[in-house]
């Protein structure tokens, strides 16, 4: 079913039949986003070099039969009714394949959303952090946008449905060309409750410039963008850059400061990003303070008894393991039955190496 006009479809022809050229633009990422800006003819003559005249040829005499269909797809435009508000800047796309359906994404729309962005070589803290961020955000009612990529989007978007939140994510190929198997079933799961969409047109590949060209649609459909782990590399902070340039909130979750993939946010929070700990501290910046009376993690771990909540704190402070936690003249027995109890709670959960990581943070609940 299409509800998008024929000049935005002809212009996602347009991306598909230039994918190869634009390739040639992904190292230069403002370039790359200045181009995607450009109208057609202008796109066309920027990038198409010596089958310039060919393809603007092939542009003029583009029917909708140039462009194929997909069960379950549906597609609309700017130009409609319901098109989300929050991408009709220049530089966003014109048009969005949608898997989930169009109704649902016209709803998602209208509702506060949060992006959550970060390195896909995540290490268990930040995506336990990831994970219980778009939990608590999806639990009360904001939408959670994000890439299908590993890492910490794949750990937001397991969170978010883990809540039976709504999930938006954002494809880097066609809705027809199939994406990993690790990442197929939750593509399936944010479908039936959510959508996935993509301006790119069916049978597209991916490539490099298709990130960038995919969290411009992240960011911009969210009023906050939190990078929970992220290196100083250009391709990890691309959705805070974008997010910026769009003229929207940015936020960061502090991490280890001897881990590489801290530096990021770090640098983020040192140049004035908001500080975010937890789920709380996202609602504020949305100022949606009316959360529902609903015990998230951090509100459990602040009613603690003192023994679980002591041994908490100090796996959260690093000293993560048992041998750790029961250096000096700690009981080892005890240690151990702390820590399978606050297993069995949901406040602790197994990372590499058999360490402990906290599964909310202390500073988001309420005082006791």
């Amino acid at each position: 079913m299409s509800d998008a006009c024929e000049d935005c479809l002809r212009r996602s022809w347009l991306l598909g039949q230039l994918s190869h050229l634009l390739e040639y633009q992904a190292r230069d990422r403002q370039r790359l986003l200045a181009l995607l800006g450009l109208s057609d003819g202008e796109l066309i003559q920027a990038i198409a070099g010596r089958r310039r005249e060919e393809i603007y040829e092939r542009h003029q005499q583009f029917t909708l039969k140039d462009i194929g269909s997909s069960d379950g797809v549906e597609t609309i435009c700017r130009h409609r009714h319901g098109y989300p508000h929050a991408l009709k800047d220049d530089g966003a796309p014109r048009m969005l394949y949608v898997a989930g359906p169009v109704q649902r994404l016209q709803e998602l729309g209208t509702q506060p959303a949060v992006a959550v962005v970060g390195s896909r070589r995540a290490t268990d803290y930040g995506m336990e952090m990831a994970r219980s961020l778009a939990h608590g955000l999806a639990a009360n009612g904001v939408v959670v946008t994000l890439g299908l990529s590993d890492g910490i989007a794949v750990a937001a978007q397991t969170g978010a449905l883990e809540a039976k939140g709504k999930a938006l994510t954002v494809m880097d190929r066609g809705l027809d060309v199939a994406c990993p198997s690790r990442r197929r079933a939750l593509y399936e799961r944010t479908r039936s409750t959510g959508c996935a969409v993509v301006e790119l047109p069916f049978g597209a590949r991916p490539r490099r410039w298709c990130y960038t060209a995919r969290e411009r649609i992240v960011v911009g459909m969210a009023q906050l963008t939190i990078v929970v782990e992220a290196d100083e590399e250009p391709s990890e902070l691309l959705g805070a850059r974008v997010a910026k340039a769009l003229g929207r909130t940015v936020a960061a979750v502090p991490g280890r400061v001897t881990s590489p993939v801290s530096r990021g946010t770090h640098a983020l929070l040192m140049e004035g990003a908001a500080l975010v700990r937890g789920p709380e501290d996202a609602l504020e910046l949305l100022d949606k303070r009316d959360t529902p009376h609903r015990m998230t993690g951090a509100l459990k771990a602040n009613r603690l008894e003192p023994r679980l909540k002591a041994t908490l704190e100090q796996v959260g402070a690093g000293r993560d393991t048992p041998a750790k936690l029961t250096a000096g003249s700690a009981d080892a027995g005890e240690v151990l039955l702390t820590l399978s109890e606050l297993e069995l709670m949901g406040l602790l959960t197994r990372g590499d190496g058999g360490r402990y990581v906290p599964r909310a943070s202390l500073a988001d609940g309420a005082p006791l």
